[in-house]
């Protein structure tokens, strides 16, 4: 087939004087029917294109299924009397959450059949889901779009009656102690932000709801929860940049929820409770966080008492405040750990882990008088671990590990963790995982992997169908760029912003650092990233094309400055913390100078392979398909540009578990052929 080459029509875009010319444009307009049939098109040519590698593609499936124990269950996890888990049967895409009375040994009771809730419809979803204190009653939300918009529904346990309370546009939700109250946020309809708290009393319509606040910032979400101790609801305020929580009673909902700390710009915190007192985590004096304590009857400055001082590189992740103990989880030198602290003679103790690189989260923590504290270990060679540590006596308990199906040796796979230096002077690090015996000849092939944004982290964590690249002597690399936390807060901070280009250049230095010490060579190194990821490798192969064999973008945010410019987009107001106001002529021209789309130009690019989703409401669809376009336009070489868009999906890719291996089957079929390992 010959590749779809889009029309364009003439359309002009100015802010400050700056002409931008924008001939896709008219793909804003899904109604219009030559939209559907251009991104039909699309997904016809890569099909096409693609049929030479069908083999490899259910042979790379049929590896990713062998090796997934297909029927399966969780760690249960204990909370008011029962024990609660999920589990999975082979042949079913979605999970069954289920729970069992005081004892593993008793009968089973359905909370929710995803299968069967899921019949008819091509995307499903499950929001929030929460029991209720008397534990009759199960609080959950749904979304058959994937365009985020969940309704929250009220079902008997029991009996698995629905009860007729049933309210749209919800996102999170929270039952109060006094067992016939539930809070929930709601959602504004064009932009998603969750921006309204509301008060449902169980039985009475939706239309008697009470609202409790709502917040006028654009820049803020709110979000509702309750502490450990279940003593108090707690609504969070965050935006990029600061925070602000307020609590109430939760045997009062009624009541008017206290500011615990008023907002202050560019400070972020968050608290928990135990008894008189509130442990909080703020990065008043540090940007990598402190901890201090609060008397829960008065929570001014004057009175805070300083438990973790705020310490440049150490930075103050989490915590978890029981009824005896504290637990703290830490990163320094871009590597966890979690500090015990018994409260009430204030010793502590660490938890060491031994492996190079890896990566560590609390677990499900759902009872507050408990001296188990549970967390999940991983490392790139090292299966998902769940433990229970004894906090008094020190005893760690491997509670399950994952199970990798097909004779899986982690012995016969190495982990090293490296360093670049970007182009500044900062030093990158790299965490890279391969087979034993992959020579550094500059000959293998290697997939880069990337984020670095909103302060979410890239651990080097475990992934069972990573092993297909490996396998085929292929080694994966994560690049820990600035933007994330990886090495702290102070690391988010210096790739966000004006300072959002450190991104790319730690990112094509760790790609020059790995290809400087022979792992690879641009020929055979394919680079991959996600929604702001797809920002990242978007600008680094505009920078630099010849750096790359190919490309993997996922859901990916390529055209900046207009986005962020509408804000009809969801995330147009809350991103403004994130990248900068376009509306603001210095946030303009340094996002224009790195916009992937924008900066689109004559050149041959690498082999491109894209994938979105239609009903995607955080990357909106006509961005990678305007992008797709722009680039095929541009091509100067013969390398491939393919595009695959999911009708039926959203920002997640598609919902079934199955489905969304065959989605990963087909990106790594592209990365292997693309670097010639498929013969």
């Amino acid at each position: 087939m010959t590749a779809p080459i889009a029309k364009t029509l003439p359309h002009e875009l100015e802010a400050f004087g700056d002409i931008r010319q924008d001939p896709y444009f008219w793909m804003r307009h899904r109604e219009d029917p030559d939209v559907l049939a251009y991104v039909q098109a699309e997904n016809a040519y890569t099909e096409e294109t693609m049929r030479p590698l069908e083999g490899l593609v259910d042979t790379v499936y049929q590896e990713i299924l062998g090796r997934l124990k297909q029927t399966d269950s969780s760690v249960p996890v204990r909370d008011r009397g029962y024990y609660y888990y999920s589990r999975t049967v082979e042949g079913l895409q979605y999970p069954i959450s289920a729970r069992k009375k005081a004892s593993l040994e008793a009968a089973e009771e359905i909370l929710l059949d995803q299968n069967e809730m899921a019949a008819g419809h091509p995307f499903f979803s499950v929001g929030a889901s929460t029991v209720s204190p008397d534990s009759r009653l199960l609080a959950y939300s749904t979304d058959t779009t994937g365009y985020r918009e969940y309704t929250l529904r009220i079902r008997e346990i029991a009996t698995g009656l629905e009860l007729p309370d049933s309210i749209a546009r919800t996102s999170g939700i929270v039952w109060a102690e006094d067992g016939k109250t539930i809070l929930y946020t709601m959602q504004q309809p064009q932009s998603k932000r969750a921006y309204q708290l509301w008060k449902h009393e169980l039985g009475q319509p939706s239309s008697a709801d009470v609202l409790l606040y709502e917040e006028k910032d654009e820049r803020f979400q709110i979000g509702i929860g309750k502490t450990l101790s279940k003593k108090f609801l707690v609504l969070t305020i965050q935006s990029g940049l600061t925070s602000e929580m307020r609590y109430v009673d939760a045997k009062t909902p009624e009541a008017h929820f206290q500011v615990l700390i008023p907002r202050r710009e560019g400070i972020s915190y968050h608290a928990s409770h135990h008894n008189e007192h509130f442990y909080i985590r703020i990065n008043d004096q540090g940007r990598d966080f402190r901890v201090v304590r609060t008397p829960v009857s008065s929570t001014a400055e004057q009175n805070w008492v300083e438990v973790i001082a705020a310490q440049k590189g150490r930075y103050v992740e989490g915590m978890i405040l029981f009824a005896n103990y504290a637990a703290y989880l830490l990163r320094v030198d871009g590597l966890h750990t979690l500090r015990i602290v018994h409260l009430a003679d204030n010793t502590s103790h660490d938890i060491q882990f031994e492996e190079t690189a890896y990566s560590l989260h609390f677990g499900a923590n759902a009872e507050f008088d408990s001296q188990l504290l549970r967390f999940g270990y991983s490392s790139m060679v090292t299966p998902q671990s769940t433990f229970d540590y004894d906090m008094q006596s020190r005893e760690r308990t491997l509670l399950k590990q994952q199970e990798v199906l097909g004779g899986y040796d982690p012995g016969a796979y190495a982990v090293e963790r490296v360093q670049a230096t970007s182009a500044d002077g900062t030093v990158v690090p790299i965490s890279i995982a391969y087979k034993k015996g992959f020579v550094k000849d500059g000959q293998a092939p290697l997939l880069l992997y990337g984020y670095g944004a909103y302060a979410i982290p890239m651990d080097p964590g475990f992934s069972a169908t990573r092993l297909s690249l490996l396998d085929r002597g292929f080694a994966y690399a994560i690049a820990h760029i600035r933007g994330g936390t990886d090495l702290g807060y102070s690391w988010y901070e210096d790739g966000k912003l004006l300072k959002k280009k450190n991104s790319f250049q730690d990112f094509i230095a760790c790609a020059e650092f790995l290809i400087a010490k022979n792992y690879t060579n641009p020929k055979q190194l394919v680079i991959e990233g996600g929604s702001a990821g797809g920002l990242l490798v978007g600008a680094v192969m505009n920078e630099r094309p010849e750096l790359f064999q190919a490309v993997i973008a996922g859901v990916p945010f390529v055209d900046v400055v207009s986005s962020l410019q509408d804000k009809s987009i969801p995330l147009s107001t809350t991103d403004a913390d994130e990248f900068g106001d376009p509306e603001q002529q210095e946030f303009y021209e340094y996002m224009k100078s790195y916009s992937p789309y924008d900066n689109v130009r004559p050149v041959a690019y690498p082999n491109l392979y894209v994938f979105g989703g239609m009903n995607d409401s955080q990357v909106v669809y006509w961005e990678p398909v305007k992008w797709v376009a722009k680039l095929r336009a541009h091509q100067q070489g013969s390398n491939q540009i393919l595009m695959h868009m999911n009708i039926d999906a959203g920002h997640g890719g598609a919902s079934g578990r199955y489905d969304r291996m065959k989605e990963l089957a087909r990106s790594y079929a592209f990365a292997i052929a693309a670097v010639g390992r498929h013969q």
